[in-house]
């Protein structure tokens, strides 16, 4: 029988520089602010959380570092998760676009099922497996951008038409905002929302077409704001000038009227890491939708500055992405999540400051939350490897 000839050494050292050349290749600039600000959010989170649960964890007989460990371990899987996504081809999550949506929204059909759903301030949208809780509609907004990211690029011609607009993208996000309104979460509603309406947008929808379908999102989340009492409750405390008067101190005031006292005895340099007031149970969610109260009260005004331009980098990096990129699937679906992270960063600001009403939308990276974390890292890992695919810069020569 022929055998075959020993390769060379030479060859087989060759190959061994092409595979280390391969590993090592140059990066574009997009790639590394979006991962670096990415893991400063993450540890920034990972502080916050551990100095604003001290107090509440101690007092309830727990570790002090019980919230802690369970937000690193939710990092120390995301990371490396955000890592291995930026490896994969723009190919890959082009074919998970209906798997990823069909498993998300069955996920999060599971909060119904009797026994692992869990309810929580009127909300059903968490459930319970084997004592770790998860929220399955952090999941959705990705599933729902990389799924709206595909049908538009593969309609990409037809967008022209209001029908091929229409279907199926509008009754399949009907039907997966359904699964979470069906839970009364209003705050994921509004991101699903924003979501859907900023994939419309970065594929270049026609105006007069992009308007409709805005018009039908803000008209339901109108709608379902009026028709619970208690989110009209929140959005009524929200409209009232006198809401940090003494006399609102017992009501829907209360929790506003405490991130506002927060943020304001912080002053400029804050009162010092774990030196907090608010936190020793005086503001509800202080770990939660309300933890940049407490990077105001703790870390003055400075803290609150290095937290926002850092999400101002990430945004920068994202949106350098959607404009080098010549692949429509790409800009759809870095557009829809750098609005659905940069967005949700903004809303919960904005309650913080009261220039919104309460809405219940984490701060992401750094609100505690272990399935919010992780589903945010893995959106970077998905920016992060369309940040691979970018054409590297070479500069240009000069005589």
């Amino acid at each position: 029988m022929p055998t075959t000839a020993p390769e060379p050494e030479h060859r087989r050292g060759l190959t061994a520089r092409v595979s280390l050349g391969r590993v090592f290749t140059p990066v574009p600039s997009e790639f590394l602010l979006i991962a670096s600000t990415a893991l400063l959010l993450t540890g920034f989170g990972l502080i916050m959380v551990l100095s604003a649960t001290t107090a509440s964890s101690t007092a309830a007989g727990s570790t002090p570092y019980e919230a802690l460990i369970k937000q690193a371990v939710f990092a120390a899987i995301g990371i490396p998760l955000m890592f291995i996504g930026s490896r994969l081809p723009v190919s890959f999550w082009k074919r998970m676009a209906w798997p990823a949506l069909i498993g998300a929204t069955a996920f999060q059909l599971l909060v119904f099922v009797p026994g692992l759903g869990v309810s929580a301030n009127g909300n059903r949208n968490w459930i319970m497996i084997a004592g770790v809780q998860a929220q399955p509609a952090e999941f959705l907004k990705l599933a729902l951008a990389l799924w709206l990211g595909y049908v538009l690029y593969r309609k990409q011609t037809l967008l022209g038409l209001w029908r091929h607009v229409f279907i199926p993208v509008v009754p399949v996000t009907i039907a997966v905002i359904a699964t979470v309104l069906a839970g009364k979460d209003l705050g994921t509603t509004m991101i699903l929302a924003l979501i859907f309406v900023a994939a419309l947008f970065f594929s270049g929808v026609k105006l007069r077409i992009f308007i409709i379908p805005v018009i039908m999102a803000v008209g339901a989340i109108i709608a379902f704001a009026v028709a619970s009492p208690d989110r009209m409750r929140r959005i009524m405390s929200f409209l009232n000038a006198n809401c940090l008067a003494p006399d609102q101190y017992y009501g829907d005031c209360y929790q506003p009227m405490h991130g506002v006292w927060g943020l304001a005895s912080g002053g400029v340099f804050g009162l010092g890491l774990g030196n907090s007031k608010q936190k020793y149970d005086w503001l509800p969610a202080a770990a939660n939708d309300y933890i940049f109260a407490i990077v105001g009260e703790e870390l003055g005004l400075i803290g609150c500055c290095v937290a926002l331009i850092l999400f101002a980098l990430f945004a920068v990096g994202s949106f350098h992405v959607i404009r080098r990129t010549r692949d429509p699937f790409v800009r759809i679906v870095a557009g829809a999540i750098t609005i659905w992270i940069v967005g949700q960063a903004l809303l919960n600001v904005g309650v913080v400051l009261r220039l919104f009403p309460v809405l219940g939308v984490p701060l992401p990276f750094m609100s505690q939350g272990g399935t919010s974390l992780l589903s945010v890292l893995l959106a970077c890992g998905v920016l992060l490897s369309f940040a691979r695919s970018l054409p590297l810069k070479t500069p240009s020569l000069t005589r």
